[in-house]
């Protein structure tokens, strides 16, 4: 049997232990992790050497988390684990982003993690665990890795960091992120806030560094003591010689093709640009087979180097904006006749179409998971991005990237969204990208914000969303350059992608990824900064467009009503056998729900079945008052009187001289079973006997 290598580091209020040598020792790589009464296993593999060099990294991380780890069955028929949850694949991309830099191209070989969670004690959270069990597993693998990397959750409560809070501390904190790193910086940020400040971000990423730099270093330790030689990476000799003729001649066509506007147009010149020089170099590009590929090569390599270098040294952007400048946004509201709510939202060449649907209770979604019991939430946000929004054909479908963007956004609004007590609707919200040039999850949260309003959603504030980016030059990075707003291209050709949310008073959510080993507190301070400036300059035109929510919902919304009933008269209003409460809902046409402590839920077609639902449950619970006058139905007839009943399961007497001023013979003279007639409450005697007075109403009247 193989002897178990284990090294442990200090987190918080736990020890984080990385083992292996016991467990999955036919992977390349394998790390049992576990922190108190959370573990996961880790594992990677890798597959065949390649025949020919990559330009990317064919890598692919699975998280999965198993019922058991919690003691729970899976629901639904099949009672097995299925297809992975949103939860799985938003931490999958957690685990993913900040290593996947780290690895070599040249090695070529498809890469596979697979974290699982194999314990849950539920108060401790495994996705961490899971991110510095992936790196182990990869850093003592034979895969070559420029890592280890960390992670570390940061909440905040009474003003203070936590350093891996628990469930039940992230619940209360005002703050939740994930911090990724390496030993030299910070690469990965990913959370939400409750309208912090620029500065308690920076607090909190800070706080996380010492504590990423000792993870980073426990994992150096195992793999000094249960480390793999590495294989070797992918060599291929290549003579590109005769590009530097070509390359030439192309630098000043695609210097003046990459500062064409408009990015469809930008696209068509750099085309028209590259067939030119294939042209004129067609006898030395058939000279050889690869040679066309690294033509292509050497093109992306010519657009990489003109727009680094115009930003670096002339602070000019290929669609001519400064660094600073946000493109020119507009703003729609009410533009589907009949969604609840609906906003076009417009930044560039950047369109998002978002819809607010407002539903009952029954449209909640409902969340099984192993960190606790089902939950519901009533607040979702589902991102699409059609291949049209690009100009492109392809399948429609609901990939990855689909659901972290349309996480990151439902983050960033779930702040300003009131809680279910105050505003009783399920809320949905979708995001149709309609346009993409750059950071349509942002576009996604503007828009989304204004759907909300348009909807009669009561927002505590509006929220607004800009994406930055970053280039940078030298080894220490003394050179760099923020942009505010970036286009696609200076996404895929930049340094970082950073994106932020918030109000007017403070942050709301928060992703950064960075393609270099870190950035200083410098550079992080600076994009923090010039991105509250970008964020409040959209947030004036929003507010140009819709001030605050709509006072009423649409008209083509469920109607909502609650009210409260004292606990003593719920089985009143539910009635034997729940008879009364069906009725209710029979009546009106309305659904009707009653929690234990009383509150009433009136979920109606539209306002009059909703109101009448609750005009109907008011009756039941009101207590008769002397002098009132009631519409009455006559349920019985004696030789004395009528028994008339005023309010649901109360009755009174009207007694036959208090029918007619003159002398009445027989009541049927007056009155038929099944009347309706005005009555006025005289008296409740002595044994809550109730007398009423047909002729008095009348009077009255």
């Amino acid at each position: 049997m193989s002897e178990v290598k284990k090294v442990s580091v200090k987190i918080g209020n736990g020890e984080l232990v990385f083992e292996t040598g016991k467990i999955a020792k036919q992977a390349s790589g394998a790390v049992y992790a576990h922190y108190e009464g959370s573990a996961v296993i880790a594992t990677v593999c890798c597959g065949n050497a390649p025949t020919e060099a990559l330009d990317y990294v064919p890598l692919s991380v699975e998280y999965n988390e198993k019922y058991y780890a919690a003691g729970k069955i899976p629901g639904g028929f099949l009672k097995r684990e299925s297809r992975p949850k949103d939860k799985e694949i938003l931490v999958s991309r957690i685990i993913d982003r900040p290593m996947r830099p780290l690895f070599d191209k040249a090695f070529g070989r498809e890469i596979q993690i697979v974290p699982t969670v194999v314990s849950s004690d539920m108060i401790n959270t495994p996705d961490i665990i899971a991110v510095n069990a992936a790196s182990a597993a990869v850093t003592i693998s034979d895969i070559p890795f420029d890592g280890p990397i960390a992670a570390v959750r940061i909440a905040m409560l009474d003003n203070e960091y936590i350093v891996n809070p628990t469930f039940a501390q992230i619940e209360q904190s005002q703050l939740d992120i994930v911090v990724a790193g390496t030993r030299n910086g910070i690469t990965m940020v990913e959370g939400g806030a409750k309208e912090v400040s620029e500065e308690t971000m920076l607090g909190a990423i800070a706080t996380a560094q010492p504590v990423i730099t000792a993870i980073c270093d426990a994992q150096l330790e195992l793999k000094k003591i249960a480390g793999k030689a590495k294989l070797p990476v992918f060599v291929e000799t290549v003579d590109l010689s005769w590009l530097d003729s070509v390359r030439k001649a192309a630098y000043p066509l695609i210097k003046e093709a990459s500062f064409v506007k408009g990015k469809m147009e930008r696209y068509a010149a750099l085309e028209v640009a590259q067939n030119k020089i294939k042209e004129q170099f067609a006898a030395e590009i058939a000279a050889e087979p690869k040679h066309s590929s690294q033509l292509s090569t050497m093109f992306d390599d010519l657009e990489y180097e003109i727009l680094r270098s115009s930003i670096l040294n002339d602070g000019l952007r290929t669609d001519g904006r400064n660094v600073e400048q946000i493109r020119p946004i507009t703003c729609e509201v009410g533009v589907l006749a009949r969604a609840h709510g609906s906003a076009l939202f417009t930044r560039g060449e950047t369109q998002a179409l978002a819809v607010t649907t407002l539903g009952t209770a029954s449209d909640e979604q409902m969340f099984d998971t192993i960190d606790g019991e089902k939950t519901f939430s009533n607040f979702m946000l589902h991102y699409n991005f059609p291949p049209y929004s690009v100009g492109e054909c392809g399948r429609l479908s609901t990939g990855r990237r689909e659901i972290g963007h349309g996480h990151l956004a439902q983050r960033a609004l779930s702040a300003i969204v009131p809680s279910k007590d105050k505003f009783p609707y399920t809320v949905r919200i979708v995001s149709e990208i309609m346009e993409s040039n750059g950071s349509s999850s942002m576009a996604s949260v503007c828009g989304g914000c204004l759907s909300l309003m348009d909807a009669g959603v009561p927002i505590s504030k509006p929220v607004a969303g800009i994406a930055m980016g970053l280039i940078t030059e030298g080894a220490d990075y003394s050179k760099y350059v923020v942009l505010s707003d970036i286009l696609g291209e200076e996404d895929h050709l930049g340094d970082m992608d950073f994106k932020v949310t918030g109000t007017e008073d403070g942050i709301t959510a928060f992703q950064m990824d960075i393609k270099i080993a870190g950035v200083t507190p410098e550079i992080m301070s600076k994009a923090l900064q010039q991105a509250k400036r970008g964020r409040l300059h959209i947030l004036h035109i929003m507010n140009e467009t819709l001030k605050a929510p709509r006072k009423e919902i649409s008209e083509y919304a469920p109607k909502i009503l609650t009210m409260k009933v004292d606990e003593e008269k719920i089985g009143a209003v539910i009635g034997t056998g729940g008879k009364t409460i069906k009725a209710i809902a029979a009546q009106s046409g309305s659904e009707v729900n009653i929690a234990d402590d009383g509150t009433v839920t009136i979920y109606g077609k539209n306002n009059a079945s909703a109101q009448m639902a609750k005009d109907l449950v008011k009756s039941i619970i009101e207590e008769p008052e002397i002098g009132r006058i009631y519409q009455g139905t006559v349920k019985r007839i004696m030789d004395f009187g009528a028994f008339i009943e005023i309010l649901p399961g109360k009755e009174g007497l009207c007694h036959i001289s208090k029918l007619a001023k003159t002398r009445v013979q027989k009541v049927e003279e007056v009155l038929t079973v099944g009347q309706v007639i005005p009555v006025k409450l005289i008296e409740i005697d002595r044994q809550n006997r109730l007398n009423l007075s047909y002729i008095d109403a009348i009077e009255t009247k």
